[in-house]
């Protein structure tokens, strides 16, 4: 069943170019039982989550699908998936991600949480660099442009209204602030180093553009958010 819901995954974002494919899926699927077998918890369903929740993200298919969870839903029948699971896969979906975490939802269960962990720390680390530019590039925007700095504070709705002005931004705005939404222990420690590498590269990267500003930024953002 788990396979056959994996098939039916890589076809529905085979097309995806932005950093939500199925390489990504991999990834957080491998985590995510990683981390099932640390919390001890149920790895089919943490399994199906993984599986699953990208398959109606709001940025690839749109808000309707994001609510409804139509194409989840219909693998999930197509696969032949219990009906009480589907509505445990279901209902933690929809706590998971950013924009969801920044409206005041939060994954409940404990399956829903570690891999709510998993798609997180899949943002942090190297493949920050990666995604983060490939989501950019996707939508026209550069990787660094020192003249236009992050979005303090950002909202929810700012946040799901567009792409950041930079890839540098995103992760001013997103990357540096997901290991403080870690919920699980395995997640936490997974987080910490991910974290780090892209705080270091960040550090890098502004020695060698020549941008002190920059540089002082990143400090003070680090100080004020404990970091």
């Amino acid at each position: 069943m788990i396979e056959k819901v994996k098939k039916q995954v890589s076809e529905c974002l085979a097309k995806d170019n932005s950093g939500h494919g199925m390489d990504h899926i991999n990834r957080v699927l491998k985590l995510s039982l990683k981390f099932a077998e640390k919390e001890n918890a149920n790895q089919d369903i943490v399994a199906l989550i993984a599986l699953l929740h990208d398959v109606d993200d709001y940025k690839l298919y749109g808000y309707d699908n994001a609510k409804n969870l139509t194409n989840a839903k219909r693998i999930m029948k197509d696969c032949a998936v219990d009906k009480d699971i589907e509505e445990q896969v279901c209902l933690a979906i929809s706590k998971i991600g950013y924009s969801k975490r920044l409206k005041g939802y939060c994954p409940a269960t404990l399956e829903s949480k570690i891999v709510s962990d998993a798609d997180m720390c899949d943002a942090l680390g190297a493949s920050c660099i990666l995604r983060s530019y490939a989501y950019c590039l996707k939508h026209g925007k550069p990787f660094f442009d020192k003249n236009k700095f992050p979005i303090e504070n950002i909202t929810a709705e700012k946040y799901m209204e567009k792409c950041s002005d930079s890839s540098v931004c995103h992760m001013f705005e997103k990357i540096l602030k997901l290991k403080s939404l870690m919920l699980t222990d395995s997640g936490k420690e997974e987080a910490t180093s991910r974290h780090q590498f892209v705080v270091d590269f960040l550090y890098q990267l502004f020695e060698e553009e020549g941008t002190p500003e920059w540089t002082k930024y990143l400090t003070e953002y680090l100080k004020a958010n404990n970091k």
